[in-house]
């Protein structure tokens, strides 16, 4: 096929045959990605808090957000379907080396809140904790587990869990003029590579209308 003048030299590749490249570019494609920095509690009343970058919101009407896990990452998925609870955690540039602390393999008996010195705080709903050093936590009841499967039907080791949230906590600093300021709270996202990430603040606002 002949290539139109001025076009981009594409690089193609099918993902089930290989990327060709020195490091697989999808999650850098797909990316910045929101963190969900996901809290819970399993039935032996260990606190949990795992790091997820497959994550981000399906509805508003009711508000319902979801992660993705895979296999060796199962603490939260466990306690999850133990509980049918979960909490999100906002993860702002100035909690980035603690949401990182929080990312270690450790057992499902030692909680990651201790590891990143951070502090459990009560939620209004859940029995699972909320980060207190986050500035906004969801609180959220599980509303799906679904295993994930390939085009052709086979299950692959990833599950995505949805959560209705039902309980929302926001510092106040962060709402002027009851308009909630995503710069000023500085998210964090993750990029590619093997630890890129990206923050938010004023220098990167753009404000576009939808066509009428």
């Amino acid at each position: 096929m002949d290539t139109a003048e001025g076009a981009p030299d594409f690089h193609f590749y099918e993902p089930a045959k290989g990327h060709g490249l020195r490091f697989n570019p999808f999650k850098a494609i797909i990316a910045p990605r929101p963190i969900g920095w996901i809290s819970t509690r399993s039935k032996a009343g260990v606190n949990n808090l795992a790091p997820y970058s497959f994550f981000n919101a399906f509805a508003d009407v009711p508000p319902i957000i979801g992660f993705s896990t895979s296999v060796h990452k199962k603490d939260s998925l466990r306690n999850v379907e133990e509980t049918g609870e979960f909490a999100f955690n906002l993860v702002t540039r100035g909690l980035a080396e603690k949401m990182n602390a929080t990312s270690a393999s450790v057992g499902p008996d030692i909680s990651e809140f201790g590891l990143a010195g951070l502090t459990p705080a009560a939620s209004r709903i859940i029995t699972a904790p909320r980060v207190a050093q986050s500035p906004v936590s969801f609180e959220c009841k599980c509303t799906e587990i679904l295993q994930l499967k390939t085009a052709s039907g086979e299950k692959v080791p990833s599950w995505l869990v949805l959560g209705e949230v039902v309980a929302v906590h926001i510092d106040k600093a962060l709402l002027h003029d009851g308009v909630y300021d995503t710069a000023a709270a500085q998210h964090l996202a993750r990029g590619g590579g093997l630890g890129d990430y990206f923050w938010v603040d004023e220098s990167t606002l753009m404000r576009m209308n939808r066509p009428a």
